[in-house]
């Protein structure tokens, strides 16, 4: 889309939580990287549609998304993020603590492929937004399915590497090349998971949507295969 209609669309944008706005522009201003507008809006929606009560995020960096989705979830909703980025932890417990959000966001620190395996109750988490290294998605999917609450929705954030995805292994910079590998084999496994259904969004720079199916319906879908 081009940015012309990106600029029509945003124009329509509700305003934010005003400390969420300085957040954004101190994000700008360091070069750390935040969710971008389309994304926002839709993690808004995602949120205010279907109430989650308990959030796991996936890459807290300095705690903007999960700020947002605090402001817009309900009442009594608790957020965990995760974060092994040394320098950026002690930024995003200090913005949780100036929007008055560190009694519902628990930042937990270290590699989140660990911290996933420690976290013990299956099926707790209603939405899971997935924002962390591209190249661990495929690792983290296993856990990462074993807390999805049956009636929860993963969220997963930057699937299209600003379109080298569409891209041949070969035309992709050679460092690139690993996570371009694992990033079309994350999409291959949610699409063909019998246990999900996902949709593939081209908002931003890519999002999939995956929600679980019904056991019967894995059962359907098994009795047919």
């Amino acid at each position: 889309m081009d940015e012309r209609m990106l600029t029509f669309i945003h124009s329509f944008d509700s305003e934010k939580p005003a400390y969420l706005d300085a957040l954004e522009r101190y994000a700008i201003e360091t070069n750390v990287p935040v969710i971008r507008p389309q994304m926002q809006s839709l993690l808004r929606l995602l949120v205010t549609w279907g109430r989650p009560m308990q959030i796991l995020e996936v890459g807290t960096a300095i705690g903007f998304s999960a700020l947002l989705m605090s402001a817009y979830a309900p009442e009594g909703c608790h957020i965990t993020t995760i974060e092994k980025y040394e320098k950026r932890i002690p930024i995003a417990r200090e913005n949780f603590e100036k929007a008055g959000k560190s009694d519902c966001i628990t930042l937990l620190e270290g590699d989140a492929a660990e911290i996933l395996k420690s976290l013990k109750e299956d099926g707790m988490y209603d939405l899971i937004f997935m924002d962390a290294a591209k190249g661990q998605y495929i690792n983290f999917l296993p856990e990462i399915r074993r807390l999805l609450a049956p009636t929860g929705l993963l969220v997963s954030d930057n699937i299209l590497q600003d379109g080298e995805l569409i891209e041949s292994k070969y035309a992709v910079i050679r460092r690139n090349r690993t996570i371009h590998n694992r990033m079309r084999e994350y999409l291959y496994q949610l699409t063909h998971c019998e246990e999900l259904e996902t949709t593939i969004l081209p908002i931003a720079d890519g999002v999939t949507l995956s929600a679980k199916r019904s056991v019967q319906t894995v059962k359907e879908m098994g009795d047919h295969s």
